[in-house]
């Protein structure tokens, strides 16, 4: 747990969560280890950033508690809900379709085998290595 690696049934494991802009601009990153519920750090993320009228995410972000604290904020939440929920919730789909800019911005990421295959031992060379990347992806 103190380099970011978490275990995982796939084995060991790091997440690196996201936030980008519509161009797919890496504004937000954060390493947690995999055994880290996604939910559980999507505010810490998003609160980085001012608020923004839509927030557009994967069902593995849907929770009551983020969907109640992105309706504060004045944030519409375009979040498919997961199948298992008793209350379904109406979203926007074809602003969903969206979501794959922030797929092609960790393709963009992944190009980088020392990122990809995460080689670094130590949390802080593997986001100095995480960072150099978003910064030349940004600037390109």
């Amino acid at each position: 747990m103190a380099n970011g690696i978490g275990r995982t049934k796939g084995g060991r494991n790091t997440k690196l969560h996201a936030v980008c802009d519509d161009k797919g601009r890496p504004l937000v990153l954060l390493l947690t280890p995999g055994n880290v519920h996604d939910s559980k750090v999507a505010k810490q993320c998003i609160e980085a950033l001012p608020p923004s009228s839509q927030l557009v995410a994967d069902e593995g972000y849907d929770s009551q508690a983020l969907r109640e604290w992105l309706g504060e904020r004045g944030t519409t939440a375009v979040i498919p809900p997961r199948k298992n929920r008793k209350v379904q919730f109406d979203y926007d789909k074809a602003l969903y379709r969206q979501r794959n800019v922030i797929e092609r911005m960790f393709c963009r990421l992944k190009d980088w085998r020392r990122i990809s295959t995460r080689f670094d031992r130590k949390i802080k060379c593997f986001m100095g290595a995480v960072a150099l990347a978003a910064a030349v992806i940004l600037w390109l």
